[in-house]
């Protein structure tokens, strides 16, 4: 690896393909839910708009594992998409961005998974798509127009701390794929910030997946790098907490990796440029927010407030500001801006709970609302949250919130 790329020696308990695995998040996918005892055994239910994909069993098990996989196998399977047999891995395996690993790192990972990863011989189930995104073979036409198979190359033009985010993120973090957008053949439509919509956040299994570019009210704009750094350690940062999907990827990756590679992540992440947004955020003064803290006891013109005050305010305060890091704020938090507000109504529906981590507080729980309030009295209370405290976002309607509580079947 050139040293651009390079990055802090290994504790001394943990190997250098442990590590990189840790990066890769690779036991999040390949884990099946509620089997932490059976680390990489494949059979996570991966949800896509083509049916459920099952991950497989990357433990070295001769046969129900790639046990049997030598290291060009590997070498195919993870820059390639393409297993042993010579059949095609859907791109719910992310490939596309494994393709830019350093043949160190890939040598690394294939020596920890087959010399220190434990063999488990389960066999997961076995995806079955329809008719015809099941003719695996057509993935080459997929292949060939959307994935760039090269290595990262370091830009000569930045510095060594810019060179190594740039490669964690796009190579083996493979933040683009849940936070870019999609194409109609569900390609990411940008691998590297060359791409103005790279990292500018996705609809993923019924989950926002954030903006992380610097626009300034739905993105990263006024977080810091130590913010950016120190929510990838603790699941907290800038007022916010982590929720949904992304509570795997702080407690089963992130936290674990060291500062400098956090800190290198926050760095890259803060050079990519704003793009247009239609919310916006200016905290309000003083006067303007009593006013506001005022219309939560008075709710008769706006009943998304008298809602909030009830079920609200006793954990993000009337102030909208929470009490961080123990409960996120939502004035000015980029999720609230967000142009796509179906994390939200998820979050209103089922609730959820902040990350459990080695540096952060205690976790807490946010309850759930799909049985105690209607999808009109849900689309109120959040366009009164994304529209309060000097919040400007597009409202909420009951209709978005009837589909998505039937999508999940709340």
């Amino acid at each position: 690896m050139s040293s651009a790329a390079a990055e802090p020696a290994p504790a001394p308990q943990q190997s250098r393909g442990a590590y990189l695995a840790k990066i890769g998040d690779c036991a999040a996918c390949h884990t099946a839910s509620g089997s932490d005892s059976a680390p990489y055994a494949g059979g996570l239910a991966i949800n896509s708009p083509f049916g459920i994909i099952y991950s497989t069993n990357i433990t070295p098990d001769p046969v129900a594992g790639i046990g049997r996989y030598s290291y060009d196998d590997f070498r195919l399977a993870l820059r390639e998409g393409i297993r042993k047999d010579g059949k095609r891995l859907y791109p719910a395996m992310p490939y596309a961005s494994f393709t830019a690993i350093t043949d160190d790192d890939l040598h690394a990972l294939y020596d920890y998974f087959m010399h220190e990863v434990r063999p488990i011989a389960a066999r997961p189930p076995v995806t079955a798509l329809p008719f015809p995104v099941n003719q695996r073979w057509t993935l080459m036409f997929w292949d060939a127009a959307f994935v760039k198979h090269q290595r990262y190359e370091p830009h000569p033009n930045r510095d060594a701390q810019w060179n190594r985010g740039a490669y964690l993120v796009q190579s083996l973090g493979h933040c683009g794929a849940c936070h870019t957008p999609r194409g109609l053949a569900y390609q990411e439509k940008g691998y590297d910030e060359q791409s103005p919509v790279f990292l500018k956040g996705n609809v993923i299994d019924n989950w926002f997946a954030a903006n992380l570019r610097g626009n300034h009210a739905s993105g990263l704009g006024r977080w810091s790098e130590a913010d950016i750094s120190g929510f990838l350690r603790t699941g907290h940062g800038a007022g916010s907490a982590v929720f949904g999907s992304m509570l795997e990827v702080i407690e089963k990756s992130t936290q674990y990796l060291y500062k400098e590679d956090l800190d290198a992540i926050a760095h890259y992440l803060k050079t990519l440029s704003p793009q247009p947004e239609r919310s916006a955020y200016k905290p309000l003064a003083s006067a303007a927010a009593r006013s506001v803290e005022t219309s939560l006891t008075h709710p008769r013109e706006d009943p998304g407030a008298g809602i909030y005050e009830s079920y609200c305010a006793k954990c993000h305060k009337k102030n909208g500001r929470g009490d961080p890091p123990k409960f996120p704020g939502l004035a000015g938090s980029p999720i609230v801006l967000s142009e796509n507000a179906s994390s939200l109504i998820r979050l209103a529906l089922e609730g959820g709970r902040t990350a459990k981590t080695r540096y952060g507080v205690k976790p807490e729980k946010m309850p759930k609302f799909a049985r105690r309030l209607t999808d009109g009295e849900i689309a109120e209370v959040l366009s009164f949250i994304r529209n309060s405290w000097g919040n400007a976002a597009a409202p909420v309607t009951a209709r978005a919130v009837y589909l998505l509580r039937r999508d999940l079947q709340k």
